[in-house]
């Protein structure tokens, strides 16, 4: 019995992963994983020395946002961003020049589009600004500015090793089924959605109607 449909004829070349399995040569083409445990090796030594190289600052770089990705299939997710945004520093009272000197990453194209975003963001910065050691800059006690570590706190520092320097929130997937409360029946997704655009739509007009009224005041 042939196949349904106008497809492709199977023709799997099953020979080149797994082997000429007929003759001695069976298993010339055999792909090996010998260097797998050298490997491993290879890339913990060189976390450890990038982690050496960069201390006492966090192994993991700058600090970034947490953002939620693009398209409809994503964005329910959050990940790392590439940067805070000029409105996230201002509202954590952070200037730029000096968020990159501490490290702070900054992306000036970025765009905060709801409050709830720009909030968690700034709460980030907050938590890592009231954890952050800074050290002065040379030994001498001329060297000491203002904002700088007491030197007594800064004995024995452990530095930060993880791979995001403040892990990312991982939202509850599982949500416990309840009644649905009188407020939820009278509400309407819908109706508020619809007010909503009229009130966009009309904004303008609004804005002008009251302008001229005031003007016919004054």
């Amino acid at each position: 019995m042939g196949h349904g449909g106008n497809n492709v004829i199977p023709n799997v070349h099953f020979r080149k992963v797994n082997g000429c399995q007929a003759g001695r040569k069976n298993r010339v083409f055999m792909r090996t994983w010998l260097d797998q445990a050298g490997r491993k090796k290879r890339r913990a030594n060189n976390r450890k020395a990038k982690a050496a190289k960069l201390f006492p600052r966090p192994a993991a770089g700058l600090l970034r946002p947490v953002v939620h990705p693009p398209t409809q299939r994503y964005n329910m997710k959050l990940r790392l961003g590439k940067g805070f945004t000029l409105d996230e520093l201002k509202e954590a009272k952070i200037p730029r020049k000096f968020a990159k000197t501490i490290g702070i990453s900054i992306d000036h194209r970025r765009r905060n589009r709801c409050t709830e975003s720009l909030q968690a963001n700034v709460e980030r910065l907050k938590l890592y600004m009231s954890k952050l050691l800074l050290f002065p800059k040379k030994s001498g006690t001329k060297s000491v500015k203002k904002g700088d570590t007491p030197r007594s706190e800064l004995k024995n520092v452990a530095q930060n090793t993880l791979k995001e320097i403040i892990p990312v929130p991982k939202p509850q997937l599982r949500i416990k089924a309840r009644a649905i409360t009188s407020d939820e029946k009278e509400k309407s997704a819908y109706k508020a959605l619809k007010k909503a655009r009229t009130n966009k739509h009309y904004l303008g007009a609004k804005m002008k109607k009251a302008k001229e009224a005031a003007a016919k005041e004054s």
